[in-house]
């Protein structure tokens, strides 16, 4: 063997090593699932079973699956970048178990939610008189102050 071809050999290799790990894990961890609308392939993880039972007792679960809620509308690029996003997050998470329990949803996400059932809801909530709610303006605008537990329960 020639010593001047050892490196990239080992290269090579290491690349090699590096992708079949990062099959096996998308493999094993069912990640093409994500690439669905599957409401399902978010209880690839225990900590969303809960979220999955209680949203499939709800009304939502006729009109509304998990994408609908937690990804933005209209906008494919923002709609896939921050399901990349959120995809690579949750790996991490759960990987090296750095997570809160109960699950907690980022500002990030919060804020898609919120335009979620702006988006679905307008109708309603346009004619809604804002001087009938009390406390700060943002509050009468979040829909989740109150509604916390809409779609899937705490």
């Amino acid at each position: 063997m020639n010593l001047k071809n050892a490196p990239g050999i080992i290269v090579i290799i290491l690349i090699g090593i590096l992708i079949g790990l990062g099959a096996y894990s998308f493999i094993y961890a069912k990640g093409y699932s994500y690439l669905s609308d599957d409401p399902k392939a978010c209880i690839n993880c225990h900590i969303m079973q809960a979220n999955y039972d209680s949203w499939s007792k709800s009304g939502h679960q006729y009109v509304a699956k998990c994408n609908d809620c937690h990804l933005p509308h209209g906008n494919i690029a923002a709609k896939y970048a921050v399901k990349a996003l959120n995809g690579f997050n949750h790996g991490w998470a759960f990987t090296f178990q750095n997570f809160h329990e109960p699950i907690q949803i980022k500002d990030l996400n919060r804020k898609v939610a919120l335009q979620s059932c702006l988006n679905c809801h307008q109708p309603m909530v346009q004619a809604m008189d804002i001087g009938a709610h009390k406390g700060t303006e943002e509050n009468v605008k979040n829909c989740l102050h109150c509604h916390r537990g809409v779609g899937h329960g705490q």
